[in-house]
Order: C-alpha cells, then sequence, then structure tokens
C-alpha cells in the first residue's frame, strides 16, 4: 500500500503562512469571479466556465505562456469543484510519486472522500512511459488529470493522453488586465499592500503593467519590490519601478516558434 503523505504536504493555494508568501502568491484570485483575462474561456457561457459551473471539469490541458493564469486555474477548478488539488512536477519528480499519488486518490475515493485532480506542471517534460501512466487513471476517474504547459501539446504530448483530455490555450494578459491586478493589490489591505499606504504614480503603474510581457506575477513582484523600497507610506515613482525591475527578457524564442504556436492554435 502506497504510504501516505501527511496531510500539510497537499499543498493548498490559499492556506498558511500568508505574510510570508510572495505577493503574486497572495493575490492569487479566490473564485473565478476574481480572475482577470482569459475571457475566452471564463466568460459567461463560455466552455472552460461552464465546465467548473456544472462541477464536471473533466480532463484538461492548458496552453500559454508564463504567468498567464495556468496554476491559478488549476487550483480554481479544484476548490470551485470541491476536489483535492495535488501538484505534480515533471521537472524534479517521477513515476514512483505518480503511483504514491494515485495510490492515496483510490484510498479516498474508496473511503468516500474527495476526488482528486493531478496538476502536472511542465506536462510536455514527461517522457512517453509517465505519460502512458496517466491514461488508466484519467480513463477510470481515479483522478482528474490538468496538465500546464508553455509548449504546442501537439508536439510535446502523445496522441493517446491528447484524445482524453480538452486543450485551452491561455492568451498572454494584456497592460490593461495587468494594471487592473496592480491596483487590486495596492486596494487590498488583508492580501495586498492597502495597509501600507503606497503612492504610486499613474506612470510608474502603467510602466509595470507594459514591461510584464504579459506575465502578472512578473508585475506583481515588481510592485512587490517597489514598495519594499520606498518603505510604508512611500512613494513609488516612474524611477522607483525602473529600479525595481529586473532586465527585461523577452518571452519569445530566437526563432519566434512560441509566438507562431499561439497563434496558430
Amino acid at each position: 500500500m502506497p504510504r501516505r503523505r501527511p496531510p500539510e504536504r497537499q499543498a493548498s493555494l490559499f492556506s498558511g503562512g500568508r505574510e510570508n508568501r510572495p505577493l503574486a502568491a497572495r493575490m492569487r484570485p479566490a473564485s473565478v469571479d476574481e480572475f482577470v483575462g482569459q475571457e475566452h474561456l471564463l466568460g459567461p457561457g463560455k466552455p472552460l466556465r461552464d465546465a467548473i459551473e456544472r462541477g464536471t471539469p473533466g480532463s484538461m490541458i492548458f496552453w500559454g505562456p508564463p504567468g498567464s493564469g495556468k496554476t491559478t486555474l488549476a487550483h480554481l477548478i479544484a476548490s470551485s469543484t470541491d476536489r483535492v488539488f495535488v501538484p505534480f512536477s515533471a521537472v524534479t519528480e517521477g513515476v514512483p510519486r505518480i503511483r504514491e499519488i494515485l495510490g492515496e486518490a483510490r484510498d479516498r475515493l474508496e473511503s468516500g472522500g474527495q476526488q482528486t485532480i493531478l496538476f502536472v506542471d511542465e506536462i510536455h517534460r514527461l517522457n512517453k512511459a509517465q505519460q502512458d501512466s496517466l491514461l488508466p487513471p484519467a480513463e477510470d476517474g481515479t483522478i482528474t488529470l490538468i496538465g500546464a504547459t508553455t509548449e504546442n501539446p501537439s508536439f510535446e504530448v502523445i496522441g493517446a493522453l491528447l484524445s482524453r483530455t480538452r486543450v485551452f490555450v491561455l492568451q498572454p494578459l494584456t497592460p490593461a488586465d495587468i494594471e487592473r491586478l496592480l491596483r487590486r493589490a495596492l486596494e487590498d489591505a488583508d492580501r495586498g499592500l492597502g495597509s501600507s499606504q503606497l503612492r504610486v504614480d499613474p506612470e510608474a503603474l502603467a510602466m509595470m503593467a507594459d514591461e510584464a510581457d504579459g506575465d502578472a506575477r512578473r508585475a506583481l513582484t515588481v510592485l512587490e519590490a517597489a514598495a519594499a523600497h520606498v518603505g510604508t507610506g512611500g512613494h513609488v515613482t516612474s524611477e522607483v519601478a525602473r529600479e525595481a525591475m529586473q532586465k527585461r527578457f523577452a518571452r519569445y524564442d530566437k526563432g519566434g516558434e512560441e509566438h507562431f504556436n499561439l497563434l496558430s492554435a
């Protein structure tokens, strides 16, 4: 029988050590209505929102750039459908951990407990044998599989797994989306920086949103660094924002493959 994992290791998006977590983690939405962006998937009547509201999301793969909300959406699906969220890293974990997760998921079902969402980050990094091992439990309902990838799944995920999942393409967040998230962080006294009484110039806010390359996590990290630099009651100018930014790297590779992959989707 698989060794049971201590409850505290089954990570939750919304629990524990809030004051020690980065701003980007604290500001993750607590409901689908709080989610910013991806209206083509989450707007009223759209496919992913319908699946969440029905409580029958099914197995799926999220394909999109960093910071577009893949992990956050997986957490929200788990919480909205009352399922256990279990993360798996395709970079650092292997088949033994998959077997352990599947054993725990079966135990829960047999004891009348919650269903399990297995979230596989960087699913394109799994080899064929690892991907094959996910087919039976996804088919028989032991788990609901949610994969996340920045690579075109048509090239990186085996056909048998693709045929059993729905692929949802996430788009980079717009500067307006990101500016909305930054303002929310500045106003939220519980999860965000509202109690810091910061003054942030509109130009600085716009700069952080524009320079984020559609990555909400990057923008919130820059805002947090700027806030730490000026302190409580401080003034974040464009100069302060610029200093808080690390060197900007374009997301697209030399050949622009990610750009054209996303367009072709």
